[in-house]
């Protein structure tokens, strides 16, 4: 009953959205009315000819215009935003990407941040990087360790100010941050994933150093959390994921010194937790970054530290296969300053290489579906971002 109620509160949520967005779309056709109707007639104020059109692309209904301009690339919505108000109200109103989800028109973008002067977008499309505004933090937050998560069509920013813990949220839509409400138990050094528009949190510590096995849920639509059952054991320095429809959480530690080979898997629908045995035997250190997990096509893929090998996970057997190296070293920092994450239907490794003209920041892909040839895989050089350092200190991917 619980759940259909959760269920009943997403689906009003989503139609308070789309009725958002159709109020938004009928006050941009209202503030140019005036326009549309001196258009008419076919003269401006200033008294200059113009041709008649009441339309976002001349000669095509809305409807129409509107699944055009859903289609082309989220690097051009920069300068649809220029054009006019019209163009402005609908860029900012996020309608075309409800509409992009709709018509499975994805791209997948990286974010990231592996110097000083703050967050960056990676467009793979067009190879084009973007500096994203600079977030209005105090100054501890902007020094403080970090964390981040993809949900919707925002980036999350966890972190600590001065008093207390603190979320910022970058929106797509308006291209700028604004302070996220707080979770019900803030923390640190959790496990995160995201589905759609919602996002899971679970473990991490408290600003005591509390270990915590508690866990929250984040509506990307409505911008509120809500409290989840809790799992069996608490843990910190873990990693989540979403994979067949569930969320788990695997690794991490319990204590400062005891470390937990089981994994927790949380299923949505009777808002359970059920334990699984063994499903992560490499066990990480206080020293160790928390697992290096990616989830593609329902596939779990994971990263050995010690060995910088990629293994795959076995559903039926509760094992894993080793596959290939990773394109960089994983091993000399104990996986910190290296992300890797799923990007559509490939493995994507973010990481620092030193070469003849300096250090850079290099992006690697490889598609499981190329497969693995005598053990080795073919990964392929996806962007390079020069004279960024070697050290990645926060990565996230989205889809829109």
């Amino acid at each position: 009953m619980q759940r259909d109620n959760m269920d009943s509160e997403a689906q009003k949520s989503k139609k308070f959205k789309f009725s958002y967005v159709n109020k938004n779309l009928m006050n941009i056709s209202h503030s140019v009315g005036e326009e549309t109707e001196m258009r008419s007639r076919g003269e401006a104020d200033d008294g200059r000819l113009f041709e008649s059109s009441d339309s976002f692309l001349p000669g095509l209904h809305d409807d129409v215009a509107l699944t055009c301009l859903a289609r082309t690339s989220r690097s051009d919505y920069a300068s649809l935003l220029c054009l006019n108000v019209r163009f402005n109200m609908l860029i900012k109103s996020g309608y075309l990407y409800e509409l992009r989800r709709q018509l499975g028109i994805v791209e997948h973008w990286v974010y990231m941040v592996c110097d000083p002067r703050g967050w960056e977008a990676f467009d793979p499309f067009r190879n084009k990087w973007m500096r994203l505004p600079k977030i209005p933090c105090d100054e501890c937050f902007n020094h403080a360790d970090k964390e981040s998560l993809a949900v919707g069509n925002e980036l999350l920013v966890f972190g600590r100010e001065l008093f207390e813990f603190a979320i910022w949220k970058y929106s797509l839509t308006r291209h700028d941050w604004a302070k996220c409400e707080g979770m019900n138990r803030p923390r640190c050094l959790f496990a995160s994933g995201s589905l759609g528009s919602i996002a899971i949190i679970a473990g991490g510590s408290d600003k005591n150093g509390n270990i915590l096995k508690s866990a929250e849920l984040y509506d990307s639509m409505t911008g509120k959390w809500e409290m989840l059952p809790s799992m069996h054991s608490p843990r910190r320095l873990c990693s989540g994921f979403f994979m067949d429809g569930k969320f788990y959480v695997i690794g991490g530690m319990t204590s400062p010194t005891d470390s937990l080979t089981c994994a927790e898997e949380f299923d949505l629908k009777t808002r359970k937790w059920r334990k699984i045995e063994d499903m992560y035997p490499y066990v990480n250190r206080a020293a160790q970054a928390p697992p290096l997990v990616a989830v593609i096509d329902n596939q779990l893929y994971a990263v050995e530290y010690t060995t910088n090998m990629v293994k795959k996970y076995d559903k039926e057997r509760n094992s894993w296969d080793e596959l290939g190296r990773l394109p960089v070293r994983a091993d000399s920092s104990n996986g910190w300053g290296l992300a890797f994450k799923s990007c559509g239907e490939a493995l994507l490794v973010v990481g620092g290489q030193r070469g003849p003209e300096g250090e850079a920041i290099v992006l690697h892909s490889w598609s499981p579906k190329s497969g693995v040839r005598n053990g080795t895989l073919n990964w392929e050089v996806l962007g390079v971002k020069e004279h960024a350092g070697v050290f990645v200190y926060n990565c996230a991917v989205m889809g829109c």
